[in-house]
C-alpha cells in the first residue's frame, strides 16, 4: 500500500445535543470516509434521536454513516449500512440486503475471522484493539500481512495513539478514531495531531 489510510470516525457512547456542532466542526476540518454511530444504549428511542442528529450532519458533508449492530433499524433511519460486532449474521444480511448497503464487521485480532467475513460479503473488516492495551492486541504484523495478502479493506481501531498510527499508516486502509478525539475539548485539533503521520 502506498496511499495513506482514510479516516473512519466512531461516535462517543453517549451523545447529547451539543455533539451536533462538535461533529460538524470535525467533518468541516477533515476528510472523513465513514462515521459509525456506536452508542452504549440499546434503547431504540435514544438510538433514533442520535441517528437523526448524526445522519443529518454526516450527509451534509457527504459522509456515509453506519450503525453499530441493529441492522433492522438501518433502512428506517435512513442510514447507509451496519457495523456488526458479531459477524455471524453477515452472510444472511448480505443476501437479504443485496450489494449496496455497507456491511462491516469487527474481527478482533483474528485474520481467520476476517477472511471468513470477506467470503460472507463484508465491505470491510475491523481489527483491534490496535493500540497499546494490557490484553490481547491486533499487532502491526496482522495489518501488514493483511495489506499484502488480502484485497478486502481493513480498519485499525481501538486505543490508537500517535506511535501506533505512524506504525500502521502504510498497512491499513482506514484508521478509526473515537474517544481518542472526542475526549478532547477540541476534537478537530486532536484529530489533526493524531493524523500528523499522514502528512509527513
Amino acid at each position: 500500500m502506498t496511499d495513506m489510510p482514510q479516516l473512519y470516525l466512531i461516535t462517543p457512547p453517549q451523545i447529547d445535543a451539543a455533539f451536533e456542532d462538535r461533529l460538524a466542526a470535525v467533518l468541516d476540518a477533515h476528510d472523513v470516509a465513514c462515521l459509525r454511530l456506536d452508542l452504549a444504549t440499546r434503547d431504540e428511542d435514544r438510538i433514533l434521536r442520535a441517528a437523526d442528529l448524526c445522519r443529518d450532519v454526516a450527509h451534509r458533508f457527504d459522509v456515509p454513516i453506519v450503525l453499530a449492530d441493529h441492522p433492522e433499524l438501518v433502512e428506517n433511519l435512513g442510514l447507509d449500512g451496519v457495523h456488526l460486532r458479531d459477524p455471524r449474521p453477515l452472510r444472511k444480511l448480505r443476501a437479504d440486503w443485496g450489494p449496496d448497503p455497507i456491511i462491516g464487521t469487527a474481527c478482533g485480532t483474528s485474520r481467520h475471522d476476517g477472511m471468513n467475513a470477506g467470503e460472507a460479503g463484508a465491505d470491510y473488516v475491523a481489527f483491534g484493539p490496535a493500540g497499546p492495551v494490557s490484553g490481547e492486541r491486533a499487532e502491526p504484523e496482522l495489518f501488514t500481512w493483511w495489506s499484502q495478502m488480502i484485497e478486502l479493506p481493513c480498519v485499525a481501531e481501538g486505543a490508537l495513539d500517535l506511535a501506533t498510527i505512524d506504525a500502521l499508516k502504510e498497512a491499513t486502509d482506514f484508521i478509526a478514531l473515537g474517544e481518542e478525539i472526542w475526549s478532547s475539548e477540541e476534537p478537530a485539533i486532536a484529530l489533526a495531531a493524531l493524523t500528523a503521520p499522514f502528512r509527513g
